[in-house]
This record gives C-alpha cells, structure tokens and sequence, in this order.
C-alpha cells in the first residue's frame, strides 16, 4: 500500500509538472526572442537621426561602430546603388521598406528587423538581423533550471507522500502484530488505537474482541473447574464402594480407575488454565518412559482378559518430552481404547516407544480390521463414538501425528513426542 501511494503521486506530480513546465519552456523562449528584438530595435533608433541627416562618409563609419559593438550585421541603404556597413543584398523586407513602412519577419531561422527612414535624398531603410542564438541566449538555462525545479518539486511530493502514507500503514501494521500475537495465544496483546479514524475504529473492535476471548476463556476455565468439583463428590463415593469390594484385585483395578479418572479431570483444569493464562502454569513436561510403562500396564490386565497378546518395547529411561504426563496418559489411554474398542478379542497388539533425533516416537500397531482414512480429525469416527480420541493424541503430538496400514493387516499408530530440555 505504501509503494502505491507513492507510485499515485509521482503519477500525478510528474503530469503536473509536465502540463506546467511544457508551457512555461515555449513562454521562456518566446521572452527571449522579444527582449533580443527589442534591443536590436533599440540599436537601430540610435542611428535613425544620423541616417536623415549625416553625410555618406560620417554614417558610413557611425554604422561600422555600431555593427562592431553590437555584434550583429547592420546594413543602411541609401538607394538602390548605395549600401553602407554589412554588405547584405536587399531582402524583399527591405524592399517593402523602402516604401515608407517599417516591419519585422521571421527569415533563416531568426528575426530580420528594417526601418524606413525619410532623408534628404529620399527612403533610407536601415537593416539589422537577430541570429538564432542571440534570440535563444539563456534559454537552455533557464529550462535546466525549470526541470531542476520540477524534479525537486515530484521528489518533495514523493517525500511528503511517503510519510503520509507511512503513518497510515504503520497503525495497520501494528494491527495484524497484534493479531498474529493473539493467534500465539498471547492475550494480553492490544492494538495502540492510532491513525485514521477508520484504523483506530478497527483496533478498538480488535482490542474488544481479545477481551471478549479473554472471558470467554475464563468462563472455560471456571466450567471446567466447576465440573472437577461436581465429580469429586460421585469419585468419593466410587472410591469407597471400591474399597468396600471383598476381592482385592476389583478393588485395586477400580480404585486404579477412579484415581486415573481424577488426574485426568485435574488435567483438563490445568489445561484450561494454560489456555486462559499461559504464564501462570509452568511449561508441560513429564517422563514419557514412565507415564507409557504405567499406562502400557493398566491396560495389560485388560489385554489378558480378552485373550489378546501384547507387546511392549520400551526405551529405557527417563525420557522428557514437552508434554504433562496427564495428556501423555490420556493420550496413550486414548490409543489402547481405540484398539480394544475396535478390534475383535484376541487380536494381538504392540507398544513400541523409541528415541529419535529431537522427540520420542510411540508406535501402537493391531492385527485388526484397520481404520478407515480421514480419522484423524476431530468428531470423526466409523465406530459409533465421539471421534475425540484420536484428537486428543493428536494434540498431545503437536500435529506430528499419522496412521498407517500395517504390513500384516490391522493399522500403525504413530506419534512424535518432542524432547523437553
């Protein structure tokens, strides 16, 4: 936008300058012919006396001065025989002069310049020409001068715009900063209400809307929290009723659940805060050895339950990864469901964990059916469910998230973990 507006008025100062420098150079040139007119005109009357009265001899020398001193040819003819100072033959201006008239015209490029004078022995005409470049003398210069001025005056005009248009650019410049830092989820970003009136009418509804997303996010906040608290009351009472079980393996497994149930609702609490205000939580991390291990044994009394084989290979640890451990869990529980959820008993599975260049990847890989293409995708799902599943894995893996076919049927898992220094 800034180099349009300079482009507009270098345009338009340029045609400006153009439609009143072309004119002013023709009235320049035209000022100079008439001033050398007038004073070869001038020239001219000095003599006209001599002319009437002077004897031939005493004229002849007063036109030679006159001629050497001027610098431009003056011819005096008595009559048809006689003609002193520069020898030129006789024009037909001179002729039409002899008759008693006195005139200037145009001849070769310059000005010819006769005046009749009445003597004793009749008509004498007096005869000067104004060359090509006394009539243009000063002329080049005074047009070097004009374009001088002119390109001074579009360069000015250029300047001027430039500024202008600078600080109608910066406030929008300013506007899609603040943008871009609120889309970071940086939201106490605001817009300096500064520039046209259109621009500060824009940054202020900017300004509004990031306040708006500012409650909004707060009233997430404060639902969610308000969930956990509405669900600690019924875990209470699940962790009893567990509790009060005979056989100590259900208890253990369903104390294990509620438990695994309250992390991730003080999960969702603490994700709801770094979303509200990314400052007051500390940055995510966790040992993803550990939470894998953890998780990979929760779900292996499930696998033994339902006659399906699994595998675990895990890299030693600790592994840090820039993920808390309740959205690892979350995750990795996510991923198992989906296998026992989706695939027939005793179909066999595997969880792989290894270290690569900068991140973790874990690799979770069935013998099932498959799953169809396009699932990963939030509220997708050829099952009957809510398709959040494979969301929450793929939020929890940055995006660095995929899903093969395997090489022996069933599908192939897969998610980067980036490493947390």
């Amino acid at each position: 936008m800034r180099g349009q507006l300079r482009l507009l008025v270098l345009a338009t100062t340029t045609l400006m300058m153009i439609a009143f420098l072309v004119p002013l150079a023709f009235l320049v040139r035209q000022v100079a012919e008439d001033r050398a007119t007038v004073r070869a005109t001038a020239d001219i009357q000095g003599i006209i006396t001599v002319v009437g009265t002077a004897d031939p001899s005493d004229l002849k020398l007063t036109v030679e001065q006159l001629a050497a001193t001027s610098g431009r040819p003056i011819t005096v003819y008595l009559d048809a025989d006689t003609v002193l100072g520069t020898p030129v033959a006789r024009t037909p201006a001179v002729e039409l002069a002899s008759r008693g008239r006195s005139l200037t015209v145009e001849s070769g490029g310059g000005r010819e310049i006769v005046v009749a004078v009445q003597g004793r022995g009749g008509t004498a005409v007096i005869r000067t020409e104004v060359s090509p470049a006394e009539g243009s003398s000063g002329v080049t210069r005074s047009w070097i001068v004009l374009c001088g001025l002119g390109v001074l005056l579009v360069a000015v005009g250029v300047l001027v715009a430039d500024r202008l248009a600078r600080t109608i650019v910066r406030p929008i410049t300013d506007l899609s900063d603040v943008s871009h830092r609120l889309a970071n989820a940086e939201l106490s970003a605001r817009a300096a209400p500064e520039g046209p009136a259109e621009v500060r009418e824009v940054a202020g509804a900017l300004n509004h809307l990031a306040g708006r997303i500012q409650e909004l996010l707060r009233a997430e906040r404060e639902q969610v929290a308000d969930l956990s608290h509405r669900l600690r009351t019924p875990l209470t009472a699940l962790r009893l009723e567990a509790e009060g079980l005979r056989d100590p393996e259900e208890s253990a497994r369903l104390s294990a659940a509620a438990d695994a149930l309250e992390r991730a609702v003080s999960g969702l609490i603490q994700q709801a805060r770094r979303r509200t205000d990314p400052d007051s939580v500390e940055p995510a991390r966790c040992d993803a050895a550990s939470v894998v291990a953890d998780r990979a044994a929760f779900w292996a009394v499930l696998a033994e339950d339902t006659g399906r084989e699994m595998t675990v290979d895990l890299v030693p640890g600790p592994q840090p990864v820039a993920v808390s451990a309740d959205e690892l869990a979350a995750a990795v529980d996510a991923l198992l469901g989906n296998v026992f959820a989706h695939t027939p008993d005793e179909t066999p599975f595997s969880v792989r964990l290894e270290a690569v260049p900068g991140a973790v990847r874990l690799t979770i890989a069935d013998r099932g059916p498959g799953m169809p293409a396009g699932l990963v995708q939030r509220g997708a799902s050829g099952g009957d469910s809510t398709g959040l599943g494979l969301d929450i894995a793929r939020r929890a893996a940055r995006g660095r998230f995929s899903i093969a076919a395997g090489p022996d049927g069933g599908s192939v898992v897969t998610m980067e973990l980036l490493t947390s220094p």
